[in-house]
């Protein structure tokens, strides 16, 4: 799927292509101004059409943005009062939970305590910002290496308005819903609760705790019946019962289920001031479910300290020196391939990287700076290097040997350059 022309860029974020879409809006991976990986979700132009929805959006993101931690997507930025309002958070590559369950089966073991853990930690650091999620379910719970990321906590409280419902907007979902959600519309950290245990119910099992079927009679089960907690491992089931008890005050609290779980309680959140102009690159990368960081679009990113300049600077050092360092093993290797039959052409390949690296060598000496220094080492390090590579490779290997591995290397190099 390609990104529409006129949606390429918003603000100062590049989308870079869609990844999601949802009641509220359609999300996108993009990068920021500084080569940073962030997702952006641009809403939808019936709720964007709500300006006391967006007006109260915008007063709870400040609040939003405190939210701090290790299972959250941090809010960083957002951009309410256009004509396409949209919201930038921390990009977390990985599976929703409910894909991952549906895919693969029901959580067991130490993997089903750690998403406890991470997801009590995430509630904590919500609630701890006076932030209340309101619809925490599997698919905004994001597995990353096996860790928990809990995403879009806010946005449906912010937006709970008759006109943003009647635009299509589901406002919560009916079986992670709390009993006083749906009967008087109220919603605090104690429905939070419920549905994390109605989430951890459904990942430990694979099945909805209140069943399935039109939305009412789901409903009408959370309100009126006790959920459906078989086959939840029996440390857990205690728990989640309590967790989804009608009252709310009967149910715990995100504090004490970390402390229940064994989950470090993240610190208070930080006033609102301090995080105003937080920097995506002050956040760490989380991991993807393939080893990749969040960052993994974005050839370098800047690190904190850095200008622009000297980013780009530092990025280009480190391309280069991949440069040199490559064309110094494919030198050796085609050197190595000719020196039996053509000793002439192999002494000449040497020559000429010899050459054109010393002369860049020469350019370094001339400039000033620690940079310039590793330049000159790197240059160096590589004809030796090089040398060395040639020599051992004639010895030790046959010009058999060698082209067909001279062969297989330009071939994978011309797939790489017809696949860019």
């Amino acid at each position: 799927m390609v990104v529409p022309p006129d949606v390429e860029r918003l603000g100062p974020y590049r989308l870079l292509s869609p990844i999601g879409a949802g009641g509220f809006g359609a999300v996108y991976i993009a990068l920021d101004p500084q080569g940073h990986t962030v997702a952006v979700k641009v809403l939808h132009p019936p709720v964007a059409a709500d300006s006391a929805a967006i007006a109260r959006l915008a007063r709870e993101v400040e609040v939003m943005r405190r939210v701090r931690g290790k299972h959250v997507a941090e809010v960083l930025d957002a951009e309410l009062s256009g004509e396409r309002p949209y919201l930038v958070t921390r990009y977390v590559q990985g599976r929703p939970l409910h894909a991952v369950v549906t895919d693969d089966g029901p959580i067991t073991g130490d993997a089903l305590a750690r998403l406890a853990r991470g997801l009590a930690a995430a509630l904590a650091s919500i609630h701890g910002a006076g932030v209340v999620h309101r619809d925490l379910k599997p698919a905004n719970v994001i597995l990353a290496d096996g860790e928990p990321i809990v995403i879009d906590f806010g946005v449906a409280a912010a937006l709970d308005s008759p006109s943003v419902t009647a635009s299509g907007a589901v406002l919560g979902t009916p079986g992670y819903l709390a009993p006083e959600v749906i009967s008087t519309g109220v919603s605090g950290p104690e429905a939070d609760v419920f549905s994390f245990a109605a989430t951890l119910a459904f990942a430990a099992t694979g099945r909805q705790p209140y069943g399935t079927g039109p939305a009412t009679a789901v409903a009408y089960r959370v309100v009126h019946e006790e959920p459906d907690l078989g086959g939840v491992p029996e440390w857990l089931a205690p728990l989640l019962r309590e967790c989804m008890a009608r009252d709310p005050a009967a149910r715990p609290t995100a504090e004490q289920l970390c402390a229940r779980l064994g989950a470090s309680v993240p610190p208070p959140a930080p006033p609102v001031d301090a995080v105003r102009d937080t920097a995506v690159a002050d956040i760490p990368p989380v991991q993807g479910v393939h080893g990749m960081a969040t960052r993994a679009l974005v050839a370098e990113s800047p690190r904190p300290g850095l200008s622009p300049e000297d980013a780009r600077a530092r990025h280009a050092a480190k391309v280069r020196t991949r440069w040199v360092i490559g064309s110094g093993a494919i030198t050796a290797l085609t050197a190595a391939a000719a020196q039996e039959h053509l000793p002439e052409v192999s002494l000449l390949v040497l020559a000429v990287y010899a050459c054109a690296v010393v002369a860049d060598a020469g350019v370094a000496l001339f400039r000033r700076g620690g940079p310039q220094r590793a330049r000159l080492a790197v240059d160096v390090g590589s004809v030796i290097g090089t040398v060395a590579a040639w020599f051992a490779l004639s010895v030790f290997f046959s010009t058999f040997t060698l082209v067909l591995a001279l062969g297989t290397v330009l071939a994978v190099l011309l797939v790489i350059v017809v696949s860019s």
